[in-house]
């Protein structure tokens, strides 16, 4: 399940999971401060959550440096979601033991270990229990969709056997909006993947008026009247992206706007001997 659905509003999963865990390793600190007269570990969760996101965040800016430094201003949109979570764990763990390697600070060990601990176990557990009430798809669905012209299109039929990056979409998305350029870019630079936009319970004169103004020009543009393919990924959300290999099988999914970093870091991992 990519997002959840909490009342009008549609919220990634993993940003939902991580405050849930958050505000669990808090309230753990909180506990072992106000029962157990333990030092407080809150601030220290803070560092290391602070610290953990400016390394993962920086990690990925260098390892996609080439994509950033054609609009540098980018780095600073997290939206794009480039983050390298080893990068991220390593620099937060770094934080805790530099911190605590003072013998003054051995006080702090024992709660700051256990409020981490139980949220590392509070995202565990919820990231199962996700797993278990939603069975992930694992291969391209097989979902009736329309070409503009009325014709019916299957996305099987349509990748052929390449790698293929199923874009959902619809035209009053202001972030599908800005993606679309990024888009349409990698698929005029990357013959060896099938892109393919399919509209999300929109009709043709309304997808059709939306390319037409904004001057992006795509292929394989498909109309999903009933959004199966959202209720297949389980995303309420838009933009989403799902990313296939030449298998058909699903190897990773992106849930909001897309950067050039973004996108490429995706690409690679579907058609990782081709170049952006």
């Amino acid at each position: 399940m990519l997002s959840l659905q909490i009342g009008p509003l549609a919220l990634p999963t993993g940003l939902v999971l991580l405050f849930v865990s958050l505000c669990v390793a808090y309230g753990a600190a909180w506990s072992l401060r106000r029962y157990r007269q333990q030092p407080d570990a809150g601030p220290l969760v803070s560092d290391m959550l602070i610290a953990g996101l400016l390394a993962a965040r920086l990690a990925f800016v260098l390892r996609w440096h080439e994509q950033y430094l054609v609009a540098p201003w980018s780095i600073i949109n997290i939206r794009d979601g480039g983050f390298l979570a080893p990068a991220g764990i390593a620099a937060a763990l770094a934080i805790a033991a530099w911190r605590c390697r003072r013998p003054a600070m051995a006080a702090m060990r024992r709660p700051l270990a256990i409020s981490v601990a139980t949220g590392a176990l509070a995202w565990g557990v919820l990231s199962a229990g996700i797993s278990l009430a939603y069975d992930k798809p694992t291969a391209l669905p097989a979902v009736a969709l329309q070409a503009l012209d009325g014709a019916p299109v299957t996305l099987a039929a349509l990748a052929s056997g390449k790698p293929m990056v199923v874009n959902l979409w619809a035209s009053w998305c202001p972030p599908c909006r800005r993606e679309m350029p990024v888009l349409a870019a990698a698929q005029q630079a990357r013959a060896d993947i099938v892109f393919v936009y399919a509209n999300q319970r929109e009709d043709a004169a309304a997808a059709s008026a939306f390319l037409e103004r904004s001057g992006v020009t795509l292929r394989n543009v498909l109309l999903d009247s009933e959004a199966a393919l959202g209720k297949a990924a389980g995303s309420s959300a838009l933009p989403t992206t799902l990313f296939y290999d030449a298998q058909g099988r699903l190897i990773d999914t992106h849930l909001g706007e897309l950067s050039d970093a973004s996108l490429a870091s995706k690409l690679q991992k579907i058609a990782p001997s081709g170049s952006l």
